[in-house]
């Protein structure tokens, strides 16, 4: 079954968010740093009149945490909205979801999406959300 991802990048990580999830791509807003156990959780911030729980990429993929993002992603999971943190947008990406492969180190991944001659990781965001509602960090 064909699928359709917006790819982002944070660092030199490059991964797929599903568009059937997307809600927007906005320019980021102040984040406002709470208490947390979480390190990818960066904190919340007001987007398009909510506030929303901020995700950081870098964080949550292993790269080095950046000073300020360069644009938010909000996606809908299970009926919330949560917002990641990303350097970039980069395009849409459309192909035939493939299984990870048996030796990825994808913790975030459920799938890869071929790019040329690469293969994009899709990301999990249920998994994501799930995590975080699972230890009260977001609801």
């Amino acid at each position: 079954m064909i699928e359709a991802a917006l790819l982002v990048r944070a660092g030199r990580v490059r991964v797929g968010l599903p568009v059937s999830q997307l809600q927007a791509v906005t320019d980021p807003t102040p984040v406002v740093p709470v208490p947390s156990t979480e390190p990818s959780l960066a904190g919340v911030s007001t987007v398009r009149g909510a506030m929303l729980p901020v995700i950081s990429l870098h964080l949550l993929l292993g790269e080095p945490p950046e000073a300020n993002s360069g644009m938010f992603v909000v996606v809908e999971v299970d009926g919330r909205a949560l917002c990641l943190a990303v350097d970039e947008a980069e395009t849409l990406l459309r192909g035939d979801p493939l299984p990870l492969p048996p030796d990825a180190d994808m913790p975030w991944a459920r799938a890869v999406l071929r790019d040329g001659g690469a293969f994009v990781p899709l990301l999990d965001l249920e998994a994501l959300a799930d995590r975080l509602s699972e230890t009260g960090r977001l609801t």
